[in-house]
This record gives C-alpha cells, sequence and structure tokens, in this order.
C-alpha cells in the first residue's frame, strides 16, 4: 500500500524534509501567514490560513502572524485589527507569535549593508525609465553602469540614502546577481528604495524601505520558518528568495514552496478592485455581504465550518482553476442545514383571512425548531384567523402544474390546518389586497381526516403576533463569471439586481429579538442570518445567505 496516497505536495515535501537526511530533520515545523495590512482579507486568504494554519496543525507544529508593513503606503491599524479578527473567527490562532515586518527594519538593513561589505549590492542612480530602457530582453541582458562602483562608496551612499539626503527615485539599492538571467527577477533586482511616506508603526524613522521580495526571506529567517508557504505569482521568485537566504549571514534556512491561488467565478479578488468598490461606494463597505472578503461572508451568514470545509475540498495544487461559486454555497448549505433554526417568515405579504375561523380565537402549534436535529426542540407558533401568506402563494388564474392557493384549490397550511381557496379582494386598480379560504377544524395538523391527497402546501405568519422585518436579499455582485480579467472593466459589470431590500416583511415572533449570529432557514425561501450592524431588539435585519436550491453540480 502507497503510505502517501492522498497527501498533497506540500505534505509530501514536509515530511520528505523532516525525515532522516532531510533539511529539518529533528526539527518542528514552522509556518507563516503574512498578510500586507493595506486592505481586509477574503475569500482567497481564506484558502492561504488554511495552509499555512492547517500545515503546522497537521505537523504538531507552529504557525506566526505576520503583518507585511515593508511599504508604508495605505496600511493602515483598522486592517491590522481586522486581520486578526478573521483569523480568530476562522478557527486559528498564533498565541504569542505575532510579529510586524517592521520590528525587523535595523536587522533588514544590516543584512544589506553585509551584502554591498562582500561585494554583492550597489547603489544604483538609473531612473525608473532608465531602468525599464536598460532591462534587456530574452536576448539582451540588463545594462547598469553603477555595478562596479566600489564598496566603500556603496556604503557611503546606502548609509546617506538612510539618513534621507536624496529625493525619492534618486537611487536603489540593487543584488548584484547576473545581468543576463532568463529570470528577469534576478536580473540585479531592487533591494531597497527612497520613500518619503509615513510609517503606521515606525512614523518618519526610515525614508528608505526594502522590497518585499529582499524583506520576506530575512523575515522568515529571523523567525525560524521552515516551510515559508506562498502563491503561485511568487515561483518566479524563488530563485530571488534562496539567494537571499544563501547570501546573508544566518543560520536558518528556509524552504519555499508555492501553490495555486483560489479562483472563484462572478468574482474580483484583487484588493486593488475591492478598495476601488468600497471608496467609490458601490458597496456599503468592505463588510458588504456581497463582497468576497471575509467580515463581508460573516455578516452574509457565512459559517467558519463552511469556509474552512470549503478550503479544505478545494485541494491543494500548483494548478491554476476557477472555482465555482456555487460549490461555496453548497458547503454553507450543508452546514446550516443540520444547525439552523427552522423559522417562518413572509417576505412580499398579502393577507390571508379564513372566514370560517372563530373571531378573537387563537391556537398554538408546537413545530420542530430543526427536523435534522432531534435535540434542537420545539417552538412555539400562534394561529388565528387573520394571516400572513406570500403574495406569488395566490394566482386567480393559476399556470399548469400550479399547486397552490387559487379558487377553489385546497393547500395545507405548514403544520396548522387545510384551507380551501375561495377568491380575493381586489383594490380599485385590480392589486389583490386579501384572499379568503375557509379551513377544515378536522385537519389540525395539516392531515385530511379522510384521506384525501392535498398537493401543495405553503408556509405563513400569524397576523396577531407577527413581526416587522427588514430582508435583503443578495445575489452576484458581478453579472460576467470573469470580472477579474484583465480585458475587462470590472466596474462596468456591476450586478444592478445584486441588492433587493424588502421592507414590512412580516417574520414569526420568536425572531422578534434574534441576534447576531442566529441563523434561520426560512421555510420554503433559503438560509438567513441577523445582520450583525443594521439589526435592533423588536427590528431585526436579515441577510440572505443563500437560497435554499442547490445549482452545484456535483
Amino acid at each position: 500500500m502507497d503510505m502517501n496516497s492522498g497527501k498533497n505536495f506540500i505534505e509530501l515535501a514536509i515530511e520528505e524534509d523532516l525525515a532522516e537526511g532531510g533539511r529539518f530533520h529533528g526539527m518542528q515545523v514552522h509556518t507563516r501567514f503574512p498578510p500586507e495590512p493595506n486592505g481586509y482579507l477574503h475569500i482567497g486568504h481564506a484558502k492561504a490560513i488554511f495552509i499555512d494554519f492547517g500545515m503546522a496543525r497537521k505537523y504538531n507544529g507552529l504557525c506566526n502572524l505576520r503583518m507585511d508593513d515593508t511599504n508604508p503606503v495605505k496600511e493602515d491599524s483598522e486592517y491590522v485589527d481586522a486581520i486578526m479578527e478573521d483569523i480568530r473567527w476562522l478557527g486559528y490562532d498564533w498565541n504569542d507569535r505575532f510579529f510586524y515586518g517592521s520590528d525587523y527594519f535595523e536587522q533588514t538593513y544590516a543584512f544589506a549593508v553585509g551584502l554591498i561589505k562582500n561585494g554583492l549590492a550597489y547603489i544604483c542612480k538609473l531612473s525608473p525609465e532608465e531602468f525599464k530602457t536598460y532591462r534587456g530582453d530574452l536576448t539582451n541582458p540588463a545594462v547598469s553602469p553603477y555595478r562596479d562602483r566600489p564598496v566603500e562608496e556603496n556604503l557611503s551612499l546606502f548609509s546617506r540614502m538612510r539618513a534621507g539626503e536624496f529625493p525619492e527615485g534618486a537611487m536603489t539599492l540593487r543584488a548584484k546577481i547576473d545581468l543576463a538571467s532568463g529570470n528577469f527577477n534576478m536580473r540585479d533586482p531592487v533591494l531597497y528604495r527612497i520613500k518619503y511616506f509615513s510609517h503606521h508603526r515606525t512614523g518618519d524613522q526610515w525614508c528608505i524601505y526594502p522590497m518585499y521580495d529582499f524583506a520576506h526571506p530575512i523575515q522568515d529567517a529571523l523567525e525560524g520558518i521552515t516551510h515559508s508557504l506562498c502563491s503561485l505569482e511568487y515561483e518566479d521568485h524563488r530563485p530571488l528568495y534562496d539567494w537571499v537566504i544563501q547570501n546573508i549571514d544566518y543560520p536558518v534556512k528556509p524552504r519555499q514552496i508555492e501553490f495555486s491561488r483560489l479562483n472563484i467565478n462572478y468574482t474580483v479578488m484583487s484588493k486593488r478592485k475591492l478598495r476601488r468598490l468600497v471608496e467609490d461606494g458601490l458597496v456599503s463597505g468592505w463588510d458588504d455581504p456581497r463582497m468576497p472578503t471575509i467580515c463581508g461572508l460573516r455578516r452574509r451568514g457565512y459559517t467558519p465550518a463552511a469556509i474552512r470545509n470549503f478550503s479544505e475540498r478545494n485541494g491543494v495544487s500548483k494548478a491554476a482553476s476557477i472555482v465555482d461559486f456555487a460549490f461555496l454555497e453548497h458547503c454553507l448549505r450543508e452546514d446550516l442545514n443540520g444547525t439552523a433554526q427552522r423559522a417562518m417568515a413572509v417576505l412580499r405579504p398579502v393577507k390571508l383571512t379564513i372566514t370560517n375561523y372563530p373571531d378573537g380565537f387563537s391556537e398554538v402549534f408546537p413545530v420542530e425548531n430543526n427536523p435534522e436535529n432531534p435535540d434542537a426542540g420545539f417552538r412555539e407558533v400562534t394561529f388565528s384567523k387573520n394571516l400572513w401568506i406570500e403574495a406569488d402563494d395566490f394566482e386567480e388564474e393559476p399556470p399548469k402544474k400550479y399547486n397552490r392557493l387559487y379558487p377553489g384549490n385546497e393547500v395545507r397550511l405548514k403544520s396548522a390546518y387545510i384551507v380551501k381557496c375561495l377568491g380575493a379582494v381586489k383594490d380599485e386598480n385590480g392589486n389583490v389586497t386579501e384572499v379568503l379560504a375557509e379551513y377544515d377544524p378536522e385537519s389540525r395538523g395539516g392531515n385530511a381526516s379522510d384521506g384525501r391527497k392535498i398537493r401543495g402546501t405553503i408556509h405563513w405568519v400569524d397576523d396577531a403576533t407577527a413581526v416587522n422585518a427588514e430582508v435583503r436579499v443578495y445575489e452576484n455582485l458581478f453579472t460576467d463569471p470573469d470580472p477579474d480579467s484583465a480585458e475587462k472593466n470590472f466596474l462596468e459589470l456591476i450586478n444592478p439586481n445584486s441588492l433587493t431590500t424588502l421592507k414590512n416583511c412580516k417574520v414569526e415572533k420568536s425572531l422578534q429579538n434574534a441576534a447576531y449570529p442566529a441563523s434561520y432557514q426560512f421555510l420554503r425561501l433559503g438560509y438567513f442570518c441577523v445582520d450583525n450592524k443594521d439589526s435592533k431588539p423588536g427590528a431585526p435585519v436579515f441577510n440572505r445567505s443563500v437560497a435554499l436550491k442547490d445549482s452545484f453540480k456535483k
């Protein structure tokens, strides 16, 4: 039997490294999750979190949380707090292993000085335009007229760069590697640039900042990381990662392994594009329930278990692919089916009057909270002469196979009685304002005493105890399955029907003081979550998490 059967390539690599003779034999697996605090985490980050923290958990190792704040532009403590909240909500923790890339600015600078002393880095005065001109192509090497500058001169200029003597763009520190390399990341890449921008932690202490490709391997080494797991766009950067690790004077030598990013249809994953949606007011914020951000999904009613399950079942590979958004919804339905309490709610209400039901009388019916979970118990639902039903549960002239209310037809009111439609009352414009019916007193519980077959069952809410609620129904934010395509303007692909807000919906009394994070299956309508921002006691607001119908093709 193949003992490696079912293991992904990262697990195989880790086990090879831990085995006798491996590069990390006798060591503890140590990973890290290094988000940039310039925006909120999205569902793509959830996959990376699952891999980084999950691999450490699988091999009884450690995982650090490190804020990659080496670029001061657009970084903010608001994002730091949100990132930590999202990771904890997903079910992961870093204990006391929380770091910032800026914690290592002084050590990173010292390593850069060491490279200069060893003749492996130099100060280059090419402007950004000249840099592009002299970069070369696949047949011509790059050119740098400053490559052979003396070490002492490089050290002096680098020190003066740090002291703020030169304007932005005047010079950079570059690695001396190979100007003819077929991998352009190795053609003497920039290690430091001048940037006069106040850092969210260090203020104006620094005016030179390390490039990510230089800072990241150093940070990994300083933290004792064994496996630096990152997305596939860094595969071409791995030779530079390894070059930095091999040429700094530090004993820890992490290994970088890349995996494919998560891409989902009808969604954009670029933080730049997500920020544009927020800043242009096209959504209500980073936590808008239509956004693929973790906080947006949380507000919409997604659960940590559903997102973890989604991440796990997508697997770990190097093959780029696009996942159907319907699969994410499928994972949520699976989780909520066993956990969400059932309830009755009417989103587009019309009054139903039972003409032969006693005036002023009321009954109470015990109803299961969740048929999938016997331990969920029962709740009490009241019933009286005047009820609310969905407007589309009545048709005066029904289409074929319509089994709901129409003159002369019988339906079952869920858990209550069988009623027969008598007709409807209309206003002067011909709109139905009230549906009339009579009930069968012998059908309590919804079963006909004579055994006659009732084809239709509809939900309802008692007018005497109904609570007014606002319900928000969400669809995909984009009309195009690939709005992230470089050839398309994603702003022109926004779905004008991505949000429908319904006022004066009627929900049963048990939901009057429903509070976040409670989720419910509104019978026949879908799964809904209490909105964590706008809902108030006695005036609940519900977000539709997902429709009942599963469109995912298994």
